[in-house]
């Protein structure tokens, strides 16, 4: 089934652990989203980031690549429980794009069996997701 929403950042904790250059560093950032629509809940996310092009003046003009793991706790279309995700991404031009694959056998209480795969992006205007999903 698909399913679809849209997500808020709540919490960004980025911390350096690699400073390579002026432009250039590694990354690690603590996350909470709210997610909206299919999906009410709370996702905890953690972030590895490498910037290939980092902009101190204007964070929009960097370019970085990144993997992270999520967490969400909450509901799916009124089924209680919660899952986890491997999450693979860009940021370029101020623009996030993700790929996610929910991870085998995370799934708790009513989302025990869920498994599928989506994808998310996020700009100055919003952020959005879907997912294509089997309970």
């Amino acid at each position: 089934m698909r399913i679809s929403g849209t997500y808020t950042p709540i919490k960004w904790d980025e911390v350096d652990y690699l400073v390579i250059s002026e432009r250039m560093k590694s990354t690690r950032a603590s996350v909470e989203f709210q997610f909206a629509g299919d999906i009410e809940g709370l996702a905890t996310v953690e972030y590895l980031m490498y910037y290939t092009s980092f902009d101190p003046a204007d964070l929009h003009n960097s370019q970085a690549r990144y993997v992270g793991q999520i967490r969400i706790v909450g509901t799916l279309q009124g089924k209680v429980g919660s899952f986890a995700l491997n999450d693979s991404g860009t940021f370029t031009s101020g623009v996030a794009n993700s790929i996610m694959e929910i991870i085998p056998s995370s799934g708790t209480d009513e989302l025990s069996a869920i498994s599928g795969h989506g994808s998310y992006s996020a700009d100055q205007n919003g952020c959005t997701w879907e997912m294509e999903i089997n309970l």
